[in-house]
């Protein structure tokens, strides 16, 4: 076995410029890390929890991370090539608000319908709560999966059938900015 190139291939590195919103010398130093750290040019879901854990230590991130895997492996082969690696970081790093807004869609739909069940939203926030460090928060201002929920419901879902579209998470973030700190677990 040959060693890997620890250079991105020119047409490959022109067309993540492309796709992300990082410079091609910042794509290489990705590049170069993400094959020390992944020598075989992937990670796989666990190997992503263990990354995701390490970035959350005071809590257990196993749950959210592979919603977040999930929604990173756009080809759905179980592994986050490169390529998925830096769009996602690209996005929840340096993406506009749109971006963010429709990643984050992307991971709360968890059975990827076009929909966010109230299900699913409380799943999602339960795997928030159960990553961050909870010790901050008083227990008067914590609110359980389920209360979250309701709320976020109530002020999105405008056609009341119990899911929200993708327009109608878009437009409730963009009404109401402070959702998108309460859907992350913030008071």
């Amino acid at each position: 076995m040959g060693k890997q190139n620890s250079k991105l291939e020119p047409k490959e590195l022109s067309d993540l410029n492309l796709q992300t919103n990082f410079t091609e010398a910042e794509l290489q130093q990705w590049y170069k890390g993400f094959l020390k750290e992944c020598p075989k040019g992937s990670l796989t879901m666990s190997e992503f929890k263990k990354v995701y854990s390490d970035f959350f230590p005071r809590g257990d991130a196993t749950t959210f991370a592979e919603y977040a895997f999930k929604a990173f492996d756009i080809n759905q082969d179980g592994t986050l090539d490169f390529r998925e690696f830096m769009c996602a970081l690209s996005v929840s790093s340096r993406g506009s608000l749109e971006e963010k807004i429709q990643f984050a869609f992307r991971i709360y739909d968890i059975d990827g319908d076009g929909f966010i069940t109230k299900h699913e939203m409380v799943e999602i926030i339960g795997a928030i709560n159960k990553m961050v460090d909870s010790s901050s928060k008083t227990k008067h201002s914590k609110m359980t999966p389920e209360e979250r929920t309701d709320v976020i419901f109530k002020r999105m879902d405008k056609n009341s059938d119990d899911k929200l579209s993708l327009e109608e998470f878009t437009d409730g973030v963009k009404e109401d900015r402070s959702i998108v700190q309460f859907l992350q677990g913030d008071p």
